[in-house]
This record gives C-alpha cells, sequence and structure tokens, in this order.
C-alpha cells in the first residue's frame, strides 16, 4: 500500500476510535442516570460519573496527541499511530473493568461491551495485537472476579436488579470466566480472519486499479505521440489543399474544385479533432496547471463575443447575466474561457432557428455558479449519465449534426475538476438543457497541483 494512503487510512481509525469514545462517554452517563433515577437500580453514581469525567479526559489527550502527530508530520506516524490506538484500546478495557466493579463486577450484564472491544481490536490491529488485547480482557475480568471471590475488595451488587448474589459461588464464576474467555477469542479468531481477507482483497483491488491507471496513462502517451504525428501531417495536406483550392498553381475546372473543396473541408474537420484529442491527452498527462487571479466578468463578456456572430447567423438570442457580489476568480484564465466559449458554441449548434442560449453567473459565497441554457433539442434522460464520457455523442446530436468529437463535454469536465469544480447537466428532450459547472473562488490549493 501506498505509504501516505496508508498512514491517511491509520489516522481515519485513531480519529474514529475517539468519536466512538465520546458516544460512550453519553452512553455511560445516559445508563447511570436511568438506572438511578428512573429504574431506581443501586449504583455508585458518583464513583461512576468520575469514571466518566476520567475517560473524557484520556480521550482529550489521545486527541491532542494524534492532532499533533499529524500536524507536525511525524516520519513514524504509521506507528506512533498504530501504538496509540493500542494504547486506546488497552485503557478502555481497564477503565471497563473499573466501571464493572462499581456496577456489579461480573454479574454485570454490560461485560458484553468486552466483545465489542475484541471487535474493534481485530479490525483496527494485526492478528497478534487483538490477541494480546483479548489476553488483557480476559486477566482483567478473572483478576475483578477473583479479588471479589476472595473479598480482597467490596462487590456492588445491583440491588434493583439482580436478584441473587452470585459473586461468591466459585463454580458460577468458574464457568462463566470460561466461556467468557472462549467468547472473546472465538470472536477475536473470527473477526480477525474476516478483515484479514478484506484486507487482502483491497490490496488486490489497489494494485489492479494502480495496474488501470498505468495502463491507462500509457494508453495516453501513445494517443499523443499518434495524434501528435498525424496533426504534422494533416497540417501539411492542409496546406497543400488550401494553395491548390485558392488555384495558386492554376486553374481548376468546376469538377475540380468540387473535389479539392470537399476534401479540403473534411480535412479541417480532421485537423479540429486530432487537435481536440491532443489536447485531452495532454491534459491527463500534463499535472502542472498554471493558475492566476483573473476577473471573471471580462472573460465572460470576451466568451460571449467570441460567439455572437455564430448565434447571429442562426437568429439565436444569446445573453447572460452576473450577480453583483461576482469579482474576481483564481484559476487558469485561458482554459476556463476556451471551456466556456466551447460550451455556448455547442448549445448554440444544437438549438434550432431563433431560439434562446443564456449564459448566468450566480455567486455562491465560496464558489461561482455558471450555467449555460437552452432551448435546444435537449438529450434523452436515459443517455444524461454518459455525456462527460470521452468520444460520447448523444443519440439524437448524432441525427441532427453529422459532425462532432464527442470530446467537448469530457474535456469541460477535466477542467472542472482541475479547479477542484463540479459539473452537471439537465435536460429534457426537445425543450433544451441546462449545463452548469462551479469553480470555487480562491482555487484549490495554490501550492499544489492538482491531478486529473
Amino acid at each position: 500500500m501506498n505509504p501516505l494512503a496508508h498512514n491517511a487510512k491509520l489516522v481515519k481509525q485513531a480519529y474514529w476510535l475517539i468519536r466512538l469514545r465520546w458516544a460512550a462517554v453519553v452512553g455511560v452517563c445516559f445508563t447511570v442516570f436511568m438506572a438511578n433515577r428512573l429504574l431506581d437500580i443501586n449504583v455508585q453514581v458518583v464513583r461512576l460519573y468520575c469514571i466518566a469525567a476520567v475517560l473524557v479526559c484520556y480521550n482529550w489527550v489521545f486527541l491532542v496527541l494524534v492532532n499533533r502527530a499529524v500536524r507536525n508530520k511525524r516520519s513514524d506516524l504509521a506507528g506512533f499511530i498504530n501504538k496509540i490506538v493500542n494504547l486506546q484500546i488497552s485503557v478502555d478495557l481497564i477503565v471497563l473493568t473499573i466501571m464493572l466493579h462499581f456496577s456489579g463486577g461480573v454479574e454485570n450484564p454490560c461485560v458484553i461491551f468486552f466483545i465489542f472491544h475484541m471487535v474493534i481490536s481485530s479490525i483496527l490491529l494485526s492478528t497478534k495485537e487483538s490477541y494480546l488485547q483479548a489476553t488483557l480482557a480476559v486477566g482483567l475480568i478473572t483478576l475483578l472476579a477473583l479479588l471479589e471471590y476472595k473479598n480482597l475488595i467490596p462487590h456492588y451488587c445491583l440491588v434493583g436488579f439482580i436478584m441473587r448474589d452470585l459473586h461468591g459461588d466459585g463454580l458460577h464464576i468458574a464457568g462463566g470466566l470460561f466461556i467468557f474467555a472462549m467468547t472473546l477469542y472465538m470472536i477475536v479468531y473470527m473477526t480477525g480472519t474476516v478483515a484479514t481477507q478484506l484486507r487482502k482483497q483491497e490490496d488486490a483491488f489497489r494494485q489492479a486499479n494502480i495496474q488501470l491507471e498505468q495502463k491507462d496513462r500509457l494508453k495516453d502517451e501513445y494517443v499523443s505521440r499518434v495524434t501528435h504525428d498525424i496533426k504534422g501531417h494533416l497540417a501539411a495536406i492542409h496546406s497543400c489543399l488550401e494553395v491548390v483550392d485558392s488555384r495558386m498553381v492554376g486553374p481548376l475546372n468546376e469538377k475540380q474544385q468540387e473535389f479539392v473543396q470537399r476534401a479540403y473541408a473534411r480535412t479541417c474537420k480532421l485537423a479540429d479533432f486530432v487537435r481536440t484529442l491532443l489536447k485531452l491527452t495532454q491534459m491527463r498527462l500534463n499535472d502542472k496547471f498554471d493558475r492566476e487571479v483573473f476577473v471573471l466578468s471580462e472573460m465572460i463578456d470576451s466568451a460571449v463575443a467570441s460567439v455572437k456572430t455564430r448565434a447571429g447567423d442562426k437568429s439565436i438570442t444569446l445573453s447572460h447575466s452576473f450577480e453583483p457580489m461576482v469579482d474576481k476568480i483564481y484559476g487558469n484564465h485561458f482554459s476556463i474561457e476556451e471551456m466556456v466559449v466551447n460550451l455556448l458554441l455547442n448549445a448554440i449548434k444544437y438549438t434550432p432557428e431563433h431560439g434562446t442560449v443564456t449564459l448566468n453567473v450566480i455567486d455562491q459565497q465560496e464558489d461561482i455558479l455558471i450555467e449555460i441554457v437552452d432551448t435546444g433539442i435537449g438529450i434523452p434522460e436515459s443517455e444524461l449519465e454518459f455525456v462527460f464520457d470521452e468520444f460520447y455523442r448523444a443519440s439524437n446530436a448524432r441525427k441532427s449534426e453529422c459532425d462532432g468529437t464527442g470530446l467537448g463535454l469530457s474535456i469541460a469536465k477535466q477542467i472542472v475538476q482541475r479547479h477542484c469544480g463540479k459539473i452537471s447537466v439537465e435536460s429534457k428532450l426537445g425543450q433544451g438543457t441546462r449545463l452548469a459547472f462551479t469553480l470555487p473562488k480562491g482555487g484549490c490549493a495554490k501550492t499544489a497541483t492538482h491531478s486529473l
């Protein structure tokens, strides 16, 4: 397992155990209150509340220790957290034994909570450490039973709850301890076996995922090299056709002109496709993403101006609006503007004549919401989940427009994710589409780079 991922998992488990202990404190206080005030059971109220206070104190100490270790990025973080978890469980077992002593000893049915601790230790700790914790639990409960049986410490019977005092019944105590010990060890064995199998499966899935990521990266590198080579050849073909089409090398008859123009148009579309594909693979391969602070309203105005002519050609009403609080944003100016332009062109492309395309910029305190709403052909509901997949085009889009790469929304998703935003689409067939994405005003962590 990756060391960083392993450390993060251990820290998460340590915090989970601390949160469980806060819940245990509440549970103890509630149980003591119910037993004393409502059920009229004779319990050592003051002492049990004091133990709950001790529980709060040492849980806070563990929280401080874990926070400090994480904040200081200890070189031995994994080993330190493992020791903390071991210590927490051991102290919990000791405190639970003391609480049992003041609330009926081994006669208290709450002895079952030892089983919960064994399950937790089997999940969080190694097999050897889990058996050691089970041995500690058996030793503690045996010591408590023995001391009460020999009258070396007082026995606090749960008067009002247990009708018969059994702490002096040697046979009952011996039988109970044997069953208790066997139960704990069986719980550790069964839970540990399941946890071990799950860890092995998790490791296998993680390794498979790593291999898939490596193969995906190799695929991207291959596509990048191939598209780069194709781009060069296409550029040469495009230049030659442009020269012939402009009749710089001599006149063409009508039939020759038609074929040259068709070849030239096809070459232009293929060149656009190759450039788009190359851009996508380079984005996937390149982890670096330059960012700067820029005025979002100016960028949106520029993007809208870029597509106004295309909207006018189809008599489409193009409008945009800003909320007053929208100002500057931290991100990659070029990629965001290019994305907005492409999304607007996409909306215009699939909106019939005399339709409307609206761009709204909305302030959401920490984020900026940008939505593009059109009255176009829409997307079938069953296909919405696929629209961000590479090379995917909706079935009605393929019928409406033959040309298209199916890469536009995929690239938009990559750009939004690199800015730590979210993108979504809502659509009704024949009624239009709403595409929305958010961009954090402060961007991602400025000192970090974000891979796809």
